[in-house]
């Protein structure tokens, strides 16, 4: 008889929570697909909860849970980048496979943690990482494993796309809607790794070692927020034939000498109304990935909650399962750690980041001033004869091309806000052209940019 898989929760928060009810409420369901009893064994929580069936072992002590003879895969939903980094090390030195959905953990300390696992023979699976319910990792290792990735652009942070998009259709500033966000539970009470970009660039750097086969480098991601985004310039960008977003770019690029390089990039950006992720909306997630032979293929769905992120995490351990029973029938014919590489890799299972460890290069990350976009400019200027003609020259000089212009009624007596799309411009010449037309004497305000990209 087939030996039942035990599962043991660190954390019974919303996700935690929901992974139980998940188990509970399609137990049939995943016996028939994995051919195995999964049952839960112990769950971690600072308190005894009532509502947890009395089979299952409470308690507060993770670390004695994460090394437990009475585990085999360990889900780590607790959150953070300290304890939750020393169980998950813990787990996997005591032989645990880990699912996790830890995505500041791994962007900041994943390397570590893969090579941890690959020397203990187990396996770290983080599909509820990315994107909540869409599966995105595994259809990148996976799906499009043949495919060469030339980039792919993602609404990755559900809080930022709701807020764009309530500013869009209600015309309410940034402040009231983030309130809104804060009172219906899609943001925290700090919301700073949504705003600020942080918690997509988390994703991004995951995303864009899967897809390019590097090591993870989130401290080269250039991340920008969204705090400062006005209606002002969400209701010109709409008049222009554009909607601003907050997108993760990943972006393989050659340069003149021939040399290949990647944009690691979050910020807001304006992109084609008629554009596949300019019509993701509220809390929705979308990644849309460019490869080779494929084309572009879009991956949408719920980006966070209960739900879909249990939905993810036990993706996760359904593969896991069948690693184990392969395991366990490989057992008598060869060593586990031979299944199919000599250095450790767990047999049945692609790697961590999709390549082999070995193969995995050191493409360098573009410097923000290196990247390459168009640009919305919003310039404030006294309305006297010449100035645009000064504008236009200052950017023709530094060999930005201009798509449009338009030219806006006054906000101020005697002061006019003139709108300007480039054609897309290395950074660092957009970055003196800027300087430039701030110092123009006739210049009143702070010059506004944002991004534009017709990738997306």
């Amino acid at each position: 008889m087939s030996k039942s898989i035990k599962l043991a929760i660190l954390g019974l928060g919303t996700v935690g929570t929901g992974v139980i009810n998940l188990i509970n409420d399609n137990l049939a369901e995943l016996k028939r697909r994995s051919g195995r009893d999964i049952i839960i064994t112990e769950v971690g929580t600072r308190r005894q909860r009532d509502d947890i069936d009395p089979t299952i072992m409470q308690n507060s002590d993770l670390m004695a849970i994460a090394a437990s003879d009475n585990v085999d895969i360990v889900i780590e939903v607790i959150g953070g980048t300290t304890l939750a980094k020393d169980i998950i090390t813990h787990a996997i030195k005591h032989g645990k496979h880990v699912v996790t959905a830890n995505k500041a953990l791994l962007a900041e300390h994943g390397n570590e943690i893969f090579a941890l696992a690959e020397a203990h023979n187990v396996h770290v699976a983080y599909e509820a990482a990315v994107a909540g319910g869409i599966p995105i990792i595994k259809v990148m290792r996976e799906a499009l494993a043949a495919n060469k990735i030339d980039w792919l652009a993602g609404i990755i942070n559900g809080t930022g796309n709701f807020i764009m998009t309530e500013m869009r259709d209600t015309g309410r500033p940034f402040a009231d809607v983030l309130a809104e966000a804060q009172a219906l539970g899609y943001a925290e009470a700090d919301p700073t790794f949504d705003v600020e970009g942080i918690d997509a660039a988390h994703k991004l750097a995951l995303l864009a070692s899967i897809a390019f086969g590097m090591p993870l480098q989130f401290d080269k991601v250039y991340c920008e927020g969204i705090t400062e985004i006005t209606l002002q310039d969400v209701n010109y960008a709409e008049q222009l034939g554009y909607r601003i977003k907050h997108v993760g770019f990943a972006v393989r690029r050659t340069n003149a000498e021939g040399e290949e390089g990647i944009e690691l990039r979050v910020h807001p950006t304006l992109i084609p109304q008629n554009a596949l992720l300019a019509n993701v909306n509220g809390v929705k997630n979308a990644v849309l990935v460019n490869s080779h032979p494929l084309g572009q293929t879009l991956y949408y769905g719920d980006g966070a909650g209960a739900g879909a992120t249990a939905s993810a995490v036990m993706a996760d351990v359904m593969d896991l399962v069948r690693v184990l029973g392969c395991e366990r029938s490989d057992s008598n014919a060869q060593s586990n750690t031979d299944a199919y590489s000599q250095k450790g890799q767990i047999g049945h299972h692609v790697p961590h980041l999709s390549f082999m460890p070995e193969q995995l290069s050191n493409t360098p990350i573009l410097r923000a001033e290196q990247m390459i976009t168009g640009y919305y400019l919003r310039v404030h200027a006294y309305d006297n004869p010449g100035v645009l003609a000064d504008i236009t020259r200052i950017l023709s000089d530094a060999g930005i091309n201009i798509d449009a212009i338009l030219q806006k009624p006054a906000h101020k007596v005697g002061q006019v806000p003139v709108i300007i799309l480039t054609l897309p411009v290395v950074e660092s010449q957009m970055n003196l052209a800027i300087e430039k037309i701030q110092n123009l004497a006739a210049v009143t305000d702070k010059v506004v940019r944002i991004r534009l990209d017709e990738l997306a």
